[in-house]
């Protein structure tokens, strides 16, 4: 296992596999989320980087021999290599991303610490086993040869919740489609980036393959917009995927958007409230609410009504709320203290649109540094209003009665969003039917996670494409047709 100590303090770049001196002298300061102490800094690249790295990775695409044309085996052998120099590398991955954004150090070990290895020994494979040609015949006479192509250089801007699992939802299938690629990690979370970049160089992938550029959004705006990137994948709030989409649209380039979401729990009449409390509150409290998928709009039966408010009111009030290095803490800060700010400023919207708080709404007592906020629960939520119909991002859960199963699948729907949401019923037949009519691009019964097998994605305002599963490899290649008399 790689050790790992902070402050961590790197003057350096890692642009086209090689650590080098930025070209601008500003620096990106980390403090930890739970203490609000120094973790350390990083370079902040500049345009003149991204110059750079793309040049790299344009060259490491387009030069003979270069990474798209290795055998698959031979690019999945080295994707192999990568996993294990992360998996030497996850404990102190998951502690670099815990004491950062404040995840839980046990969710940051599932998650960060574990997935992104995952993610590329299942590309790997896939790699290797999807084919890169067919022959297809619809013609009286002839066949036509549908090839499948690397897409070319890829940006990838990645987000500060879950900075290295979901930054592998696009790293992963990149590589093994053949792809090179310029990493943005947000600016919130840059330290484990540098153990990336480490682990990039210990498994020997080729120069230009990989570059890691930690920035604001204005060398994000500059990566996205540049002219030797071929295809964008985002992940990020709504508002800055539309700013994204915007850019790739005037450039007529491919971009896949994993934006917010605002998910609804279902809980049919029929639901056991008493079975598996920690996949509800994994549904919808993981990471501190900082979570892009979490079933933050609780909608409840009316025959049930009380019963749902006093079982998730007591969820609430109970988690254990602490520094997020802390093994026992279900509830970590939250990453910054102008997000705490945000998330303060939407329970203050629930308590002015006359929501009626039933637990937190508060600072928890005996946390005075760091950036906490209780856990917090409004129950009799208008659907319409506004803590039920923006993503806040935080530990706050809403809870909206029904009146029938119709009525249910109508509040689910009505919504801006459509990333993912559960339902929870002790009749899984019933649950499917109701699932399905829920216009969300995930949904889970009695509990809910992505499969790293397959397509995640959202519909609406929660983005375009998907990632994961062999939908994952596909958004990174182009077809192209070679017909055969």
């Amino acid at each position: 296992m790689t050790s790992f100590a902070m402050p961590v303090n790197e003057s350096r770049l890692f642009v086209g596999g090689r650590w080098t001196a930025p070209s601008g002298h500003r620096t990106i300061t980390v403090t930890s989320a739970s203490t609000g102490e120094r973790l350390g800094a990083v370079p902040e690249a500049g345009p003149a980087d991204v110059d750079r790295a793309v040049r790299a990775a344009r060259t490491a695409f387009d030069a003979p021999g270069g990474w798209p044309t290795w055998e698959p085996e031979r690019r999945a052998a080295a994707m192999v290599r990568l996993a294990n120099e992360l998996a030497s590398r996850s404990e102190a991955t998951a502690i670099s991303v815990s004491a950062q954004n404040g995840m839980p150090i046990s969710v940051a070990r599932a998650y960060e610490g574990s997935v992104p290895a995952a993610l590329l020994r299942y590309y790997a494979a896939l790699a290797t086993a999807a084919p890169a040609e067919e022959f297809r015949s619809g013609l009286p006479r002839g066949t036509t040869e549908v090839r499948r192509e690397p897409v070319g250089v890829v940006a990838a801007v990645m987000t500060w919740n879950f900075p290295q699992t979901v930054g592998f939802f696009k790293i992963a299938p990149a590589l093994a489609a053949g792809c090179t690629l310029v990493l943005k990690p947000a600016p919130e979370t840059v330290l484990d980036s540098v153990l990336l970049a480490q682990a990039v160089e210990a498994a020997g992938l080729p120069e230009g393959v990989v570059s890691i550029l930690p920035a604001g959004r204005e060398t994000g705006a500059y990566l996205v917009a540049h002219p030797g990137v071929d295809k964008v994948a985002f992940t990020g709030s709504t508002a800055s995927g539309r700013r994204v989409a915007a850019a790739c649209a005037a450039l007529l380039r491919p971009v896949t958007l994993e934006l917010g979401g605002k998910s609804a729990a279902v809980v049919l009449d029929d639901a056991d409230l008493g079975q598996d409390p920690g996949e509800r509150f994994a549904a919808s409290l993981l990471n501190n609410g900082q979570t892009c998928f979490a079933s933050t709009r609780i909608l409840a039966p009316r025959s049930r009504y009380d019963e749902v408010v006093d079982v998730y009111t007591a969820m609430a009030r109970d988690a254990r709320v602490g520094d997020a290095l802390d093994p026992a803490t279900q509830i970590g800060p939250l990453v910054s203290s102008r997000h705490r700010e945000r998330v303060e400023g939407w329970i203050g919207k629930g308590r002015a649109d006359g929501a009626r708080l039933t637990t937190g709404g508060g600072r928890p007592p005996g946390l005075d540094r760091g950036w906490f906020v209780e856990p917090t629960v409004f129950a009799d939520v208008d659907n319409s209003s506004v803590i039920a119909q923006e993503e806040i991002f935080g530990p706050v859960l809403t809870i909206t009665p029904y009146e029938d199963e119709d009525d249910a699948v109508r509040l689910a729907n009505d919504s801006a969003y459509g990333l993912a949401g559960t339902v929870w019923t002790t009749d899984l037949e019933r649950g499917a039917r109701v699932a399905r009519r829920i216009r969300t691009g995930t949904i889970g019964l009695n509990g809910y996670q992505p499969d790293i097998a397959s397509p995640y994605g959202g519909v609406k305002n929660s983005g375009l494409g998907r990632e994961l599963g062999p939908e994952g490899l596909q958004a990174y290649q182009w077809l192209q047709s070679v017909y055969h008399p």
